[in-house]
């Protein structure tokens, strides 16, 4: 099959930052569905691994990056009951095995979805991956219940950014709560709007901008952005015993100590960890994807694909990964093969 890959971690615009190569069809464990893709989009976390999985060394085999995608399930695993051959499915795959930048990709069954019937195979498949994170963040690691949240505020940092556009949705769909949105250009403020946030801030000078809104605290916080900048800011804006739920890494060590005296949660998120560690409720995903399927096809929220790229070739991940990498990408993009 067809698959673009990396050897070596080299920057965006070197030659050789992406190939393309032939390896063999892979083949499904008893779990296992194989996927034939039709469409994959590019998160954070693509570029991330593409600048340090091989950093020293050149790999021996490419390494397939991708992990957002839609197909058709062309063969299943032995013990495989949530899907059949034919089936149209969407998914975010899992961080320890070859991405879905390829012709075709084996995925657990328990961490899929059966792909919203209403939408493109391209609208589809930017969903999986922040959909997974938004949900899993809002609902699991904060604890906020469905309908809840009235009278309460809630920020939401990045919220043009692909898990903040689908976190702003869920919010004001599922819940009651007043939804801030952080945006620092036009368009991006624009996309926050039509995302449905109640109140937009500029992330420039946080703090001093949600006073200037009438906001000295909130009783959650969704940090989509950067965790390193926004440390100080959210330890002085969150409530007395409030939550923070982060999804960014921090390249430097921060003060918990700033989070006691409020008895304040801080929360990380990974989407990746159920699959990673096999944990006993890997399901969880599927259900989740089922319930955010659901949700498109009622028309209670809507895809965030913004751009639409296509071809399974280098060129391609490199000038998206190249959008990706600037930080001014807005909402997700899609490459259609």
């Amino acid at each position: 099959m067809k698959a673009i890959g990396i050897r070596k971690s080299h920057p965006i615009d070197h030659p050789d930052s992406f190939i393309e190569f032939n390896t063999e069809e892979p083949k499904p464990g008893d779990s296992d569905l194989l996927i034939r893709i039709k469409a994959v989009s590019v998160n954070p976390v693509d570029f991330k691994v593409r600048q340090n999985a091989a950093k020293d060394n050149e790999l021996e085999q490419p390494k397939i990056l991708g992990w957002d995608a839609a197909g058709i399930v062309e063969r299943v695993g032995n013990k495989v009951t949530k899907f059949k051959q034919g089936d149209e499915v969407y998914y975010a795959g899992e961080i320890d095995r070859p991405g879905c930048n390829a012709e075709f990709q084996l995925v657990n069954e328990n961490i899929a979805g059966h792909k919203p019937k209403n939408i493109s195979f391209e609208e589809a498949a930017v969903m999986p991956l922040t959909s997974l994170t938004a949900w899993e963040c809002i609902f699991e690691r904060l604890k906020i219940e469905e309908n809840s949240g009235e009278n309460q505020d809630i920020l939401v940092l990045g919220g043009a950014g692909g898990v903040g556009s689908i976190a702003i949705q869920l919010l004001k769909k599922l819940t009651k709560f007043n939804v801030i949105a952080t945006a620092s250009r036009n368009e991006t403020e624009a996309w926050c709007r039509n995302m449905a946030a109640d109140v937009i801030v500029n992330h420039k000078n946080l703090e001093e901008e949600m006073k200037a809104k009438g906001y000295e605290n909130v009783d959650y916080i969704l940090n989509f952005s950067d965790t390193d900048m926004h440390w100080d800011a959210m330890a002085s804006l969150i409530k007395p015993q409030g939550n923070i739920c982060s999804i960014v890494e921090t390249k430097n060590p921060v003060d918990l100590n700033k989070l006691k005296n409020k008895s304040v949660a801080f929360h990380w998120e990974l989407m990746f960890t159920r699959a990673k560690f096999q944990t006993p409720d890997m399901h969880k995903q599927h259900e989740i994807l089922e319930r955010i399927s659901k949700l498109l096809e009622e028309e209670t929220i809507e895809t965030t694909l913004n751009k639409t790229f296509q071809g399974l070739d280098p060129e391609t991940f490199k000038e998206v990964h190249s959008l990706q990498e600037s930080g001014k990408s807005i909402g997700k993009n899609v490459i259609s093969f």
